[in-house]
């Protein structure tokens, strides 16, 4: 590897601390390196050319923020934890430098995530999302209707809190805190599951990859469209989110547990 960036969370002092270590020790090591704010998207995304490996230090939302910012390259992504949980994270704070070196001498092998992309119709906007794509009420508490239909077909009209569509990597996230089911890693279907509807179906479904899922909503009130939980548009009652897998992935560097052959 020739160039390797390092993006950190900038509200956690000791994530910042630790990415400049990693920094350090890259350039020992000879290795091109470069160290950015994993919240200034824009400013990291000028920096990927020729960049053969991402360092994510924070938690899973750090995580996220990196995939979002690598698309569509591809680049392929470890993360260093410094969060609650770390079910994205590869490495902890101990064993990085130990581990990094594997990986940097071509250790490790290459863990594929399928991703979303979500289509506003109004716009023509185009999103995508590592986790999941939510159509859901804004800042009143009061239920929207979301009609879904898949392949074209009208399935039921949700009047719930919000709809999730979810990748296998979400399974674990806000689909899983709704009571949805957890998917294999790298499986390639997709979880929709509504959150708390009233007199509906609460059950999710998985839906396979060729799904095409649409979201229309109907609301007297704010709605909003979220990607990930960080990226929000608003939305207005009528519009319509298509959602999709998107052709790209997002790729992440495993040492813990080798994929089968």
């Amino acid at each position: 590897m020739k160039r390797i960036g390092i993006l950190f969370h900038p509200k956690v002092q000791k994530s910042e601390h630790f990415a400049c270590q990693i920094q350090d020790y890259f350039k020992k090591k000879g290795i091109g390196c470069w160290l950015h704010s994993s919240w200034d998207e824009s400013g990291a995304q000028k920096q990927l050319d020729k960049t053969d490996l991402m360092v994510s230090v924070g938690g899973d939302g750090t995580i996220l923020r990196v995939a979002r910012i690598v698309f569509p390259r591809e680049i392929p992504i470890v993360g260093v934890n410094f969060g609650k949980l770390g079910f994205m994270a590869e490495l902890e704070a101990g064993d990085t430098l130990e581990k990094l070196s594997v990986i940097i001498d071509g250790g490790g092998w290459i863990d594929t995530r399928s991703m979303l992309q979500a289509r506003l119709d109004s716009s023509g906007k185009n999103y995508h999302a590592l986790n999941d794509v939510a159509v859901g009420r804004g800042q009143h508490l009061r239920l929207i209707n979301v009609e879904v239909s898949i392949d074209g077909e009208v399935f039921t009209t949700y009047r719930a809190d919000a709809v999730i569509v979810a990748t296998p990597t979400g399974s674990t996230g806000y689909s899983l805190a709704a009571n949805g089911p957890i998917l294999y890693p790298e499986s390639r279907d997709m979880i929709l599951k509504a959150v708390c509807p009233n007199l509906n179906m609460d059950k999710a479904l998985v839906l396979a990859e060729e799904s095409k899922i649409r979201l229309k909503v109907g609301a007297i009130h704010d709605a909003i469209i979220s990607m990930d939980g960080q990226v929000e548009e608003q939305l207005k009652s009528g519009e319509e989110v298509n959602v999709s897998l998107s052709p790209h992935v997002t790729k992440f560097i495993r040492l813990k547990w080798k994929k089968h052959e």
